[in-house]
């Protein structure tokens, strides 16, 4: 049983590097969702587990998506739930813990078939800053346009990074950082649109 599970890593990891090689457009390239400074890279949870369940049509985007939220963990795992009877084509939907050497975050990613062979995804990368919220902003979203939504809430966006949005909560003693991404109809290389 140990060297099935091995080859099925085995053979799942060299699905990642051929996939990791495919040219992707900038529609999953968000910088909003992954974290500042690129390190080694760690094996993605979230792309193993949906080619080993056979999930295919989406597989580029939830690989794309997951390897800029897992840049710089130390390790990631997942919580994977899709249609068990057509997997191929299934909707998607995870939510991905992820541990770094000083604080954790968690990522949830969603991919929705489309019948045009693209795919509708949905990211949201949810961390803790133990700083208050202005100074985040101040450091990470110069240039951002901000939106008061709630009282101790404030939405940031970028004009050059449609889909993507940065919501800032107030949490004393710091700030809960949601960065968020969305594409319809996001087309993959070589299918669809």
């Amino acid at each position: 049983m140990e060297s099935v599970a091995l080859k099925l890593r085995f053979a799942c990891t060299l699905v990642l590097l051929t996939i990791s090689l495919m040219p992707f457009g900038n529609a999953f390239s968000q910088a909003v969702l992954a974290p500042k400074a690129p390190s080694a890279q760690t094996n993605n949870a979230l792309a193993l587990a949906a080619t080993g369940v056979g999930v295919k049509q989406c597989l580029p985007a939830l690989t794309s998506l997951s390897a800029l939220g897992i840049r710089d963990s130390n390790n990631n795992d997942v919580l994977l739930d899709w249609d068990r009877k057509r997997p191929s084509k299934s909707s998607v939907f995870s939510l991905i813990g992820l541990e770094y050497p000083s604080d954790s975050a968690a990522m949830s990613i969603t991919a929705v078939p489309e019948a045009d062979g693209s795919c509708s995804v949905a990211a949201e990368r949810i961390s803790f800053a133990p700083i208050v919220c202005k100074r985040v902003a101040q450091q990470e979203l110069q240039g951002y346009q901000a939106t008061q939504l709630l009282n101790r809430m404030v939405v940031y966006v970028e004009a050059r990074e449609p889909g993507s949005s940065v919501s800032l909560i107030d949490a004393p003693p710091g700030c809960l950082v949601i960065r968020r991404y969305v594409k319809f109809s996001a087309a993959t290389p070589g299918v669809g649109k």
